[in-house]
This record gives C-alpha cells, structure tokens and sequence, in this order.
C-alpha cells in the first residue's frame, strides 16, 4: 500500500480536511493516503458540503492535496526514468547480447518454427513445412531451418524431442545471431502434480561457455498439462564446437568376415556436425588419414562408422557412416584397422586451424590380447589415455 506525505506547505491543510473527514493516523500523526480512499473522501467531501464553511475548506484542502499528489507522481516517475539509465549497462556489446537472447527466445517460442529444403543450393520454397521435428536428422542438416517449440499455444513435446536433431549452427543461424555468438538452452520442468518429474531436463544442450567473457540469459515459463517448464536461453562469446564426440568401442578383427568398426557418441544435447573432425590410423600396413566435411550427429546420438553399412549390426545407432568406400575400414580379409598393433586417433579442427587437436587415442598390440571377435571399449577415463580402454569379447555396436 502506498502512502503519501505531502509536502510542509499542504500539510496544515489538508490535515485540518482530513481530520474532519476521519483521515488521521492519531498514533503515528502521519496523513495517510491512499488510491483506495479517494472514493469514500469524495463521499465525505460530499457529505460535508452541507455546512458551506466546512465543505469548502475541505474541497480546496482535497484539490490542493490532489495537485500535490499529481506533482509527486510525475517527479517519482521522472527519477525511477533517470535510475534506469543510471543503472544501465550502457555498453553496446552487453546490450547486443542482452537483445539476442530475448529476440532468440520469442523466435524459438512464439510458434511451430518452419524448414525450407535446399536442392541443388537453391531453397525449395514449394517443399517448405512448419513440421520441421518430422524431418531426419542427415536432411534437416542440409536445409534452412528456424525451429518452433510451439504447437496451438502450448509446448509442443515432439518439436523439443526434435531440438536433438537440431546442429548447433542451424540453432544459431536459425534464431537470428551474430556469427560470433552461441547459444546453450536448457529445458527443464520446474514444478509439477508428479513429484518425480520435478527437475527434470528435458533438453539440455549448447556451445562450449567455458571461455565466454559475455552472456546473457531470457527464460520464460509454460503450463504443460500438471506440468510447469521453463525454457532458458543463455547466448554468450563461448567456444564455437565443444570437443564432446567421443569414441566409444572399435572392432579392429570382426569375426566371421564382418566389417570393422568405430562406434562415437555425442555427448551434447544439440546435433553436432562432423565438418571438421577426422579419423587417423596407423599400423603395420602404414598411415591413413580422413576428413569429414560433411554428416551430422545428433544430439546424444551413436553413429557407426563401418567398413560395410549394409552388413553391418548397427543396433540403437543413429546414422551410419561408410568408411569402407575409402579404404579406410575394411571388412572380410581386407584391413583397416591393424589387426595385431595399431592407433587410432579422432581429431579435431576449427576452420581457421591447420591441424587437428586429440580428441581420442586408441593403442593396442600383442600385449593387448585382443582376439578374434574381441572389441576395445572405452571405460569412461581419459580418452587419450591407455588405461581407458579395455578389451571385450562382447561386441555391442550401437549400444552404450
């Protein structure tokens, strides 16, 4: 509730018209106004007009104190204006940030999004659909795409399922960012009549922010069903393509003339793109070395690289690759992977880099004991380290 204080020169008289109207705090000797009784001193004012002397007194007492009360507002309005301003960043790259991630937010929910395919690099207006989360992953890639997790007015849980599919760069691009920016997203139900759904994330993923100077975050809630979820946007500086594929298993001697093998993961929620990354191996039959420039994986996704795609057991994995068309894996008695000793390596370069960074390292040799049929699994250390890799005579292609 708020209360007003006029100023010395009102107070003698107002306080002598709303005392006779009953206005008077007598405990604290305060005049206490508010909006609420305007109506019910109007009332009185009314009521008191029938003593002229009276009522006029405290007609001009009223007016005079709602003129005051006028000049107050305006003041009060003109100072919590100039506080703003004050308070602000003031800096144009803050603010940059700060509108991206609010102008990103109401892109991705105010509605169903859309995707408009590209076919021989130009946009293919006539196949263009808003149900862009029915779209398979290899496509959606190579596409145009704003993504929508809106569906008539509510969260539309399929399109959220659908943000896996999404490669950051499409996520970027398609909520309107400067090309030096990044996003992280994280969708999460805040509240809910089932207590176990309480903090769960339904989505959660994003560039590297480990190295961001800048960042700002726009969140908005949504009544689900029983279910409150939060939608947050952070957009920052960060790192451009997190180092988050990793290699999980590699069949280096299938049995029963089977392809070889290297089964990846990727770690973060949104689809990453293999532009970039590259597989080297080395053995006794010598060096090998391939690029991808192009393929997508999505977002907590398994691809398998095989030495054959159409004999090979992918299991639960999500795309598969051929490097058997390359020579780089092989299948039947033709070798890739070295059988005895061998390395392999998963690099990783940005675009203005000349070489690659590790990412994985596998070594294996005579003192590895690695059989027919036998694979070599990462344990979950270091994945450039020997001690994280161990031998199984499980083979589990798709399967983490």
């Amino acid at each position: 509730m708020l209360s007003y204080h006029p100023p010395l020169k009102y107070q003698s008289v107002t306080r002598v018209c709303l005392a006779a109207i009953g206005e008077i705090d007598f405990f604290s000797g305060d005049t206490l106004m508010t909006l609420e009784r305007l109506p019910c001193i109007m009332q009185r004012t009314q009521h008191l007009r029938k003593s002229p002397k009276q009522g006029e007194e405290a007609v001009v007492a009223v007016v005079e104190f709602l003129s005051a009360f006028t000049l107050f507002l305006m003041i009060l309005t003109a100072f919590m204006s100039l506080a703003q301003l004050e308070l602000g960043s003031n800096d144009p790259y803050s603010d940059l940030i700060d509108r991206s991630a609010v102008d990103g937010l109401d892109r991705l929910t105010n509605g169903e999004g859309w995707y408009v395919p590209y076919v021989d690099g130009v946009r293919d207006q006539a196949n263009a659909t808003e149900e862009w989360h029915l779209v398979p992953v290899t496509k959606l890639y190579e596409g145009v795409l704003q993504p929508g997790i809106i569906s008539n007015g509510l969260l539309d849980l399929d399109r959220i399922e659908a943000l896996s599919n999404v490669s950051i760069e499409a996520i970027t691009s398609g909520l309107g960012l400067s090309d030096e920016l990044q996003v992280r997203l994280l969708i999460q139900v805040e509240s809910s009549s089932n207590s176990s759904r309480v903090g769960q994330v339904l989505f959660d993923g994003g560039a590297d922010r480990s190295t961001a100077s800048t960042s700002s975050v726009a969140s908005r809630t949504f009544i689900s069903g029983q279910d409150v979820i939060s939608v947050s946007l952070e957009v920052h500086d960060g790192g451009k393509a997190p180092k988050v594929l990793r290699i999980t298993e590699i069949s280096p001697r299938p049995a029963s003339g089977a392809p070889e093998w290297i089964e990846v993961q990727n770690y973060n929620g949104f689809a990453l793109s293999l532009k970039g990354w590259s597989f080297e191996r080395s053995g006794t039959a010598g060096s090998s070395e391939y690029l991808y420039k192009e393929g997508v994986i999505p977002g907590g996704g398994i691809a398998l690289f095989s030495g054959d795609p159409t004999s090979q057991n992918v299991g639960n994995a999500s795309v598969v690759y051929d490097l058997g068309s390359t020579g780089f894996l092989g299948v039947g008695s033709v070798s890739g992977l070295d059988d005895n000793s061998g390395r392999l390596r998963m690099l990783f370069a940005q675009e203005d880099e000349g070489q690659g960074t590790q990412v994985c390292k596998i070594e294996w040799g005579a003192s590895s004991g690695i059989l027919v049929g036998n694979t070599i699994v990462w344990n979950g250390g270091s994945p450039t380290q020997d001690s994280s890799w161990n031998v199984s005579d499980s083979p589990t292609p798709g399967e983490v």
